[in-house]
């Protein structure tokens, strides 16, 4: 909810089947043309900026361990579920709200 009214259909994007992410599991998307890595952690999809705020680094040819995506290009680690850089919480990447309906994973650029 924004402002006390429901989001609108169109604010949320279909970026692939649900069953296609497995748990503990990375998966590249581009709604919209935009980087994104989806991610499973504890039965929960979340969603993240695919650029490391590094340097720009791609997020999703790094780990992911326990909630953990680890930056394949100078080892930065984020946590999935809230963006944060584990090292300086002040720096982090963009989280992007996540939902599944009918087999189907949406995402919220909003």
């Amino acid at each position: 909810m924004r402002g006390g009214s429901t989001v609108a259909a169109t604010d949320w994007i279909s970026v692939m089947d649900d069953a296609s992410l497995p748990e503990g599991g990375m998966q590249p998307a581009y709604p919209r043309g935009l980087n994104v890595v989806m991610a499973r952690v504890d039965g929960t999809a979340h969603a993240v900026s695919g650029a490391c705020a590094h340097m720009g680094g791609p997020i999703f040819a790094g780990s992911l361990a326990v909630g953990v995506i680890t930056c394949p290009c100078h080892d930065w680690r984020f946590d999935v579920r809230t963006g944060e850089f584990l090292d300086a919480p002040e720096v982090r990447l963009a989280v992007y709200p996540v939902r599944s309906e009918n087999g189907k994973l949406f995402i919220n650029l909003g």
